[in-house]
């Protein structure tokens, strides 16, 4: 059987003509010389530069398969002291909570303030709501003397502003439950008026509880307690008692700072009556800047209130006492706290103005 012969015949090469041969011998001859070309220009001038990369950037990259934004740490918020004081939401003011209070020293009904198993205090929880974020000027007004009087302590409540901060007196001429409920619920925050030894004892007589500079810190803090067992769901206390400021107890550091110490260890804040007084140790708080309603006519009020507007905008902030909620002060407050606003102003609780110890 004749063997078929696979060489092919002169001319052809797997059937291509061998015009093709010569025209892809020359292609591939193009390819080879551009290569060695471009090898050569390698040789002589190097590889191509690279993008500059930053330090920061070369560091992320040759630690972490992760994009750059990933490694980087955003900036921690500032530090806020733990304890301060009110709260920015509006709303009545919460009713006592029970996990607020305690029994007091030797009584097996009267209870006293405290800082809650779970770190809330007093000046927070009960403190009334105020816009934190506002960069106007602030405001405050304490009105004291708040149940001593029940037809005005009625009206203060109802009339006022609910930023006016209220102080309630230990000797409370009436069952003073109607009155607290009422507060809450009109969004006034409150403070407890503690008796004190003031300028002029005894002509001016603080009641039968008040701290006197003549006891120890040991036969005070009685007195202190039964004060603080007077009402339930207060922010905090002032020395304010009517017209009275305490000034002589308050004066006396070995007396008063006892006071300012269980204070804030109660999760309290406390106002100073008196106006200009130092700043505060121990205790977050501040002092009243000027007495609105010494002397009460309408003309003197009028000019205390322009004055704390005043104050307020050369410091940032004012708090002004009124001693006692007599009609003929309520009526000029909320006439003036109408035009605060227009006038670039805000009207806000005491927990808003009060600084840390």
């Amino acid at each position: 059987m004749a063997t078929r012969d696979n060489r092919a015949e002169p001319g052809q090469s797997f059937g291509l003509p061998l015009g093709g041969w010569r025209g892809l011998g020359l292609f591939w001859l193009v390819v080879l010389l551009l290569l060695a070309g471009g090898g050569l220009s390698l040789l002589v001038t190097g590889p191509p530069s690279q993008p500059a990369v930053t330090p920061a950037v070369a560091n992320a990259t040759a630690t972490s398969p992760q994009p750059v934004a990933a490694t980087v740490a955003p900036l921690a918020p500032a530090p806020r002291p733990a304890a301060q004081p009110g709260r920015s939401t509006p709303g009545p003011i919460a009713d006592p909570d029970p996990a607020l209070l305690e029994p007091m020293e030797g009584s097996t009904t009267a209870q006293v303030p405290r800082i809650a198993d779970d770190g809330r205090m007093p000046m927070q929880v009960y403190a009334a709501g105020f816009d934190r974020s506002s960069t106007r000027p602030r405001i405050g007004l304490v009105v004291a003397d708040i149940d001593m009087n029940q037809a005005e302590s009625e009206a203060a409540i109802h009339e006022l502003p609910r930023a006016v901060t209220l102080a309630f007196s230990p000797y409370y001429k009436t069952e003073p439950s109607k009155l607290l409920e009422a507060a809450r619920l009109a969004e006034h925050e409150y403070l407890l008026s503690i008796p004190m030894e003031p300028q002029g004892f005894p002509l001016n007589d603080p009641g039968p509880q008040a701290l006197m500079t003549s006891l120890s810190p040991e036969q005070n803090h009685p007195r202190l307690e039964w004060a603080l067992s007077r009402l339930a769901g207060y922010v905090g206390a002032t020395g304010a008692l009517g017209s009275m400021a305490g000034e002589r107890f308050a004066s006396l550091s070995d007396t008063m700072t006892p006071i300012l110490k269980e204070l804030a260890a109660r999760g309290l804040l406390y106002v100073d009556p008196r106006p200009a007084a130092p700043a505060l140790s121990l205790a977050w708080g501040r002092s009243v800047d000027l007495v609105v309603d010494e002397p009460s006519t309408s003309g003197d009020i009028d000019a205390k209130l322009s004055a704390l507007e005043a104050l307020a905008r050369q410091k940032g902030s004012a708090l002004g006492l009124v001693t006692a909620p007599h009609p003929v002060a309520v009526q000029h407050i909320v006439a003036w706290a109408d035009k605060l606003i227009a006038n670039g102003l805000a009207l806000a609780p005491v927990s808003a103005l009060v600084r840390p110890p």
